[in-house]
């Protein structure tokens, strides 16, 4: 059974039997899949090609997943990534969100699940990519973020550039500005899959939020928790709740 939103796929993996494996069910999905076995050629590929996603294992030759994807991400380049790895402690998977990741499946996985999560980023690509022009640029206290080129300068005169999820996020609480937006709501959104992750996945998200564009993380005045239900965001500040 294909998936009504398909594209380009990238499959990076120096295990060339599970790259040459996932190749396979992808394309039997409906995805037009190719699969490299090295960093460095996944790079010349990236640099050449347009794609719709990169599943990307972290452990390479050449140069490694954070590495790759960290320089698309400097380079500008914002196709989703999804890594694929055997490294599935916490820290592994912070350090994959900064390097700019999108989500992170370790090794062994179900097959079920990883194209779960596939097709969920597709999905969500085509909302946010669909719905940007609206209101692709926003202003407030001093911050800017254009949600097109996912980059912004804080308050500070700092560069800021976001990980898909963490602007589809704060896209998601701008559009319903001043009303609570429930974590239930941002997981079906945002991840678009039945494998959730915790609420505090989407609580550090916010804290990263905070980070980049509140004055006074700590006691934020735009991003709030609202306890037990979500999320507001307010453009003019407002007292920490």
């Amino acid at each position: 059974m294909t998936h009504d939103v398909t594209g380009r796929i990238l499959v990076v993996d120096d295990e060339k039997n599970l790259a040459d494996g996932i190749k396979e069910n992808l394309e039997a999905e409906g995805y037009d899949v190719s699969a490299v076995y090295h960093g460095g050629t996944a790079l010349e590929r990236i640099e050449q090609e347009q794609f719709d996603l990169i599943v990307l294992d972290v452990m390479l030759p050449g140069a490694d997943g954070y590495l790759i994807c960290e320089t698309m991400r400097e380079g500008g380049n914002n196709t989703p990534v999804l890594f694929l790895t055997a490294k599935g402690a916490a820290d592994d998977r912070v350090r994959g969100l900064e390097a700019g990741g999108d989500d992170y499946l370790p090794k062994p996985f179900h097959l079920k699940e990883f194209l779960a999560r596939v097709a969920a980023i597709m999905r969500r690509t085509k909302w946010y990519g669909s719905d940007i022009e609206a209101g692709s640029r926003l202003d407030f206290a001093g911050n800017e973020i254009d949600f097109r080129s996912f980059r912004g300068m804080d308050w500070n005169g700092v560069e800021q550039v976001l990980p898909h999820r963490e602007a589809m996020i704060f896209k998601m609480l701008v559009e319903q500005e001043g009303d609570v937006v429930s974590r239930e709501a941002i997981l079906e959104k945002v991840w678009g899959y039945d494998v959730y992750p915790s609420t505090r996945t989407i609580d550090n998200f916010i804290v990263r939020l905070r980070k980049r564009f509140e004055r006074a993380p700590d006691h934020p005045r735009h991003f709030h928790t609202v306890r037990g239900v979500g999320y507001r965001f307010t453009s003019d500040p407002e007292g920490e709740s």
